[in-house]
């Protein structure tokens, strides 16, 4: 019997940009590869009873989503390091809810992913999203009135703007629901001309006709410690994604080993090729100061790159960093949970992370993710500790 979900999702473009761009050079270098996935429940939050059920509809109800004729239009016209091949994979593209495994025990949930790596790559950030709508749907929960939403959106645009910085909307994961992103991508488009440049949704970037933003994630080099080792995952990493994309998407995610880790590898032909960095943990004043540093000791002019502040962003907090970089670096802003989910209810704290990966005739094995942050790290103590002995941080 077909299942009408409370919660469904629109398109296949609804997802992060950096899933797809991730999608086409795992399908050009790894397309044996098997990954992972697991829910990991940072805010403690108790799901209601029959959450697993809806949760479970929602996601089968995702094998029917297909890129359209226009969609396939809109990555070729705006993308056009996505090879012709690729996004004629991605029209024959359909999710596999059998991947997915749902279950509740009381009022927690666990959410396994696991499959060929091409394949599962796509679900982290739509079942986070249906995880958040579905939480506040089932809690019944209120939010303040679209009028609000605009409203509220409206005035954190105008003072970007008024700080003369770049703001992108990074909120898809744990958006409230996709009615309150869409309205905040509208209001944003319509009110901050000057200073918003694009969302990581590229569903959303297409309907209001802006740029879908985003390079790669920690899985990226997640996966490349689980097939090379910890110590050539961020070198082969970023090497690897300059063999795809030939200098397009330059912007390298720097903590998946700690910064410290990361700016040993990241050696002039590196520092030169790719466009900046994007700061996700950790204090950016800091990291801000560690990356003018990097550049200057090269002899590269740090205001030729840029940084991207990605990590629990507000208007204080982009303040702040602004003040200090102004002048000294590029910056611009990608933010998330604060404009898709500023709407009344808590915002949730979850994340979904490869736990394993399985190379090309390899075996499972553990992968972790270092943070500049504690509170981030993800993967067994175990393997934590083995990664910071073989990579040398105290």
């Amino acid at each position: 019997m077909p299942t009408h979900p409370m919660v469904s999702l629109p398109s296949l473009l609804d997802n992060d940009f950096y899933k797809f761009t991730m999608q086409q050079g795992v399908i050009r270098l790894f397309p044996y590869a098997k990954a992972r996935y697991q829910f990991i429940n940072r805010g403690k939050h108790s799901f209601p009873p029959g959450f697993a059920q809806a949760l479970r509809e929602a996601v089968n109800d995702m094998a029917h989503l297909q890129l359209t004729r226009e969609e396939k239009n809109f990555l070729r016209v705006t993308c056009p390091y996505l090879d012709p091949l690729y996004l004629d994979f991605l029209e024959g593209y359909r999710y596999n809810p059998e991947e997915v495994q749902i279950e509740q025990h009381d009022n927690e949930l666990q959410v396994h992913i696991e499959g060929l790596w091409y394949r599962t790559i796509l679900w982290e950030v739509p079942i986070m999203s249906l995880i958040c709508e579905l939480y506040y749907k089932l809690n019944h929960t209120e939010r303040i009135s679209n009028e609000e939403v605009t409203e509220r959106t409206k005035e954190k645009i105008e003072r970007y703007t008024a700080l003369g910085v770049n703001v992108a909307e990074f909120g898809t994961r744990r958006r409230h629901s996709y009615q309150v992103q869409r309205m905040v991508v509208q209001a944003l488009r319509q009110y901050g001309p000057n200073s918003f440049v694009g969302t990581s949704n590229v569903h959303m970037a297409m309907l209001h006709q802006t740029k879908p933003i985003g390079t790669h994630a920690h899985e990226w080099f997640m996966f490349h410690a689980a097939r090379y080792g910890f110590k050539m995952a961020n070198a082969l990493g970023l090497e690897h994604w300059v063999q795809v994309y030939r200098g397009d998407l330059g912007i390298a995610l720097s903590d998946t080993y700690t910064t410290g880790v990361f700016f040993k590898q990241f050696d002039k032909m590196f520092s030169k090729l790719f466009d900046g960095v994007r700061h996700d943990s950790g204090d950016p004043l800091q990291f801000a100061d560690q990356v003018i540093a990097h550049y200057n000791s090269l002899g590269i002019d740090p205001l030729t790159k840029t940084i991207i502040f990605s990590d629990a962003l507000n208007y204080d907090k982009v303040a702040r960093i602004a003040g200090h970089c102004r002048n000294r670096v590029g910056i611009s802003f990608g933010i998330g949970t604060n404009f898709t989910n500023d709407v009344g209810p808590q915002a949730m704290n979850i994340v979904i992370k490869m736990t394993e990966a399985c190379p090309h005739n390899g075996e499972w094995t553990e992968v972790v993710k270092l943070s500049d942050e504690h509170g981030k790290y993800t993967g067994s103590e175990h393997m934590i500790g083995l990664a910071k002995t073989i990579l040398g941080i105290v």
